[in-house]
């Protein structure tokens, strides 16, 4: 740490961790914080993350991913003693920015991170529309190819059309089961 006291008020800061380890470094943090006596100027820290649909054995899943694996967001005033309480954390390799001095992240940033967290229910982002030509990938139908003849992104489902023994045969899918060509 350089020698004169840094002082910039309340910002957000980027740590960086062992991966996997993001949950266990905002639990030790949050005890060191207690322990020392810094909820003066250590405010906040977060472990970013998002709900996500997946497909496991042929039923949707939400799950929550890290958004920045390997980082955990703080929200402090940078002093000696507050950077040494942060930086000496176990599995804790440093602040993101150059040499020793941490740079701050921007306000919009940390907004956009806060919204795109925010987010209790997980958004359908279907790619494919009504006449799209698509192969099956899961469950069994995997390997089929079929036309889409219906999308419905409120459910996340989407009917498609297999030809079958001569004859199309309609398919309900979760839009995660297919591919478009």
């Amino acid at each position: 740490m350089p020698k004169q006291k840094l002082k910039r008020g309340r910002k957000w800061y980027v740590i960086h961790t062992y991966s996997g380890y993001e949950d266990a470094v905002r639990q030790n943090l949050l005890q060191r914080i207690e322990s020392l006596g810094m909820q003066d100027k250590i405010f906040n820290v977060i472990v970013p993350k998002e709900k996500k649909i997946k497909i496991r054995s042929g039923k949707r899943h939400i799950i929550e991913e890290r958004i920045f694996p390997g980082y955990v967001l703080v929200e402090m005033i940078v002093t000696d003693d507050s950077w040494y309480v942060v930086r000496n954390t176990p599995r804790v390799t440093g602040f993101v920015g150059s040499g020793t001095t941490p740079i701050p992240v921007s306000k919009q940033e940390i907004d956009e991170l806060q919204k795109r967290m925010g987010i209790d229910e997980p958004r359908h982002k279907i790619d494919a529309k009504v006449g799209d030509v698509v192969k099956i990938n899961d469950g069994p139908f995997k390997d089929f190819d079929g036309k889409v003849s219906s999308v419905d992104e409120e459910k996340g489902k989407i009917n498609v059309l297999v030809n079958m023994f001569g004859r199309e045969t309609p398919v309900e899918l979760d839009y995660l089961q297919i591919t478009k060509i």
